[in-house]
């Protein structure tokens, strides 16, 4: 398992041949100056000017040093204003390359003292997105009685791109964040955590605080500022709690009875809700939804499917809210479990997807489930790897959420013994709780708990763009059949059906043969309900 799983690394870090810069392995990867300290805790303290949509304040940075050093990196989006770097009541001296900040110390930071605290004061206008949350950035709208409607999602770019921080997924504030805002005292501003406190400024502007006690993804962190009404109650021990605009509380109050079921179905499936300490909370956002660690941002519409279409196009999609129950899962895949790089990024994106048809099988049964993964299939592309380049912020292809989902359907059928697998699948989860992973421990963990060597199955479509192809003839009343696919060990079973009888076989990269099934090439076909695989009859 060992020899192969080293295989499996040499073969994601020389899948790709694109050329990267300077500025890609500052933003992705681990130089010294990054590897060196352990974040501890953020507490950003910010304040919002709506008219010039800028912002000016501060992050303190809580950290312990891991090696001995001198200089630490953090990040801060170039277009951003450092005003200073205070440590021990002193400013310090920095330089900065693209959006890196490189901070000298005036002399070497040791393993031997617990923590450190540095004081970040910046201000800027944080850049606009122009399609969030797949362009990050700030959203600003205005609500149906013209009052401000803000927001920001920064997943793909970063968390830098508004607030300083180490902005890695390999380092989350193990003793979370605090996070103050101050917007005008008409409105309200939202982030995650807990609501601690709101505090008068001046005659016009409120500071709004919150409190987080888990580890938190640095582009997890958030604010949304409106006109909010709130509502929420106690569900069998965990605080939910929602915030709309107020002209959509009645729409909302109706569409989020949703929640309950979501979280019923997860919690059975997946084990405890992984924030309880920090509460569950959806907060109507002037996009279309992120996973913002427990604030998830909600702007469906308070309807069914996707904007009220169904991606699946089977009409099962349309039995849930697709962003309420999607995003809602990345609180166990991708705010607990997250992934070290976002070459990674299946790891947040393929379980999610996944859980889309959990929740589906929870509330309507696997039939249902099944029919909508395989509506899935008509959206993947296979037009590059799922995992990207490590050490330069690349992600893999898009096919991430629907070829990943439908690679965990095909392990489910694998496996074949449905006790098993959600076993397994919730032991993945409670196993990882706030943990940061890599592909090479998600694999090793399923092939142990499955006692199947699973690195071939994962490798090829994870890896390799291409559907592996199930090749099949029938000659003399035998049936011969064999795997025509990239991954070398490639060990996926396959199904046939002949005369409605089902014969599940052990296909190879050479031929392999059964007798006496069927007089005819017409009395078998392949079953590609259970396994993501094309089949092709010579």
């Amino acid at each position: 398992m060992k020899k192969l799983a080293l295989l499996i690394i040499l073969v994601f870090t020389t899948a790709h041949a694109q050329q990267f810069s300077r500025k890609d392995s500052l933003k992705g990867g681990l130089a010294a100056e990054r590897k060196c300290f352990d974040v501890k805790k953020y507490s950003l303290d910010i304040a919002l000017d709506l008219e010039q949509k800028s912002i000016r304040g501060s992050n303190t940075i809580d950290f312990a040093v891991v090696t001995t050093c001198k200089r630490i990196q953090l990040d801060l989006f170039a277009n951003m204003v450092v005003d200073s770097i205070v440590f021990n009541n002193q400013k310090l001296k920095y330089t900065r390359e693209y959006d890196a900040v490189f901070i000298d110390f005036n002399s070497n930071l040791t393993p031997e003292i617990s923590e450190y605290t540095l004081q970040f004061y910046y201000h800027g206008q944080p850049k606009i997105a122009a399609n969030a949350p797949w362009d990050g950035g700030f959203v600003y709208r205005k609500d149906s009685n013209g009052k401000p409607f803000i927001g920001v999602a920064v997943q793909g770019e970063g968390a830098s791109l508004w607030f300083p921080c180490k902005d890695s997924q390999s380092d989350e504030p193990n003793l979370g964040a605090s996070i103050k805002i101050t917007v005008p005292n008409t409105l309200i501003a939202v982030s995650n955590g807990r609501y601690i406190t709101k505090v008068p400024v001046n005659d016009s502007t409120i500071r709004w605080e919150w409190e987080v006690k888990n580890p938190i993804n640095a582009y997890d962190i958030t604010l949304y500022v409106g006109d909010f009404i709130h509502f929420g109650e106690n569900y069998k021990g965990l605080d939910l709690d929602y915030y709309v605009l107020r002209e959509n509380e009645a729409k909302a109050k109706i569409q989020f009875a949703e929640v309950k079921p979501m979280l019923d179905c997860f919690q059975e499936k997946f084990g405890p809700y992984p924030f309880a300490s920090d509460g569950y909370k959806l907060v109507e956002a002037p996009y279309l939804g992120m996973e913002h660690q427990s604030a998830v941002a909600y702007g469906n519409g308070f309807q069914n499917g996707y904007l009220g279409s169904d991606l699946s196009g089977t009409g099962k999609g349309l039995l849930f809210d697709f962003i309420l129950v999607h995003e809602s899962g990345h609180e166990w895949f991708g705010n607990s479990i997250t992934s070290k790089d976002v070459a990674d990024m299946w790891i947040h994106e393929g379980f999610t997807c996944y859980s889309e048809s959990v929740f589906l099988e929870c509330e309507y049964g696997k039939e249902v489930a099944m029919i909508y993964l395989n509506g899935l299939k008509k959206n993947v592309r296979n037009d590059r790897a799922i995992i990207g380049q490590y050490g330069v912020h690349h992600e893999g292809s898009g096919d991430m959420y629907y070829k990943g989902a439908l690679l965990l359907h095909s392990i489910r059928s694998f496996i074949n013994n449905d006790e098993r697998w959600w076993k397994i699948l919730k032991n993945y989860s409670t196993t990882f709780t706030h943990q940061i992973i890599d592909a090479q421990t998600v694999i090793q963990f399923f092939s142990e708990q499955a006692g199947l060597e699973l690195a071939p199955v994962f490798n090829q479509y994870l890896v390799h763009k291409e559907l592996p192809i199930l090749e099949w003839k029938f000659v003399a009343n035998k049936l011969y059949f064999r795997w025509n696919c990239a991954e070398q060990g490639f060990n996926l079973p396959a199904t046939f059906v002949c005369k409605g009888k089902e014969i599940r076989v052990n296909p190879t990269k050479n031929w392999k043969s059964i007798s006496g099934k069927g007089k005819l090439k017409k009395d078998i076909v392949v079953k590609n309900t259970d396994f993501y695989i094309l089949s092709k009859g010579l």
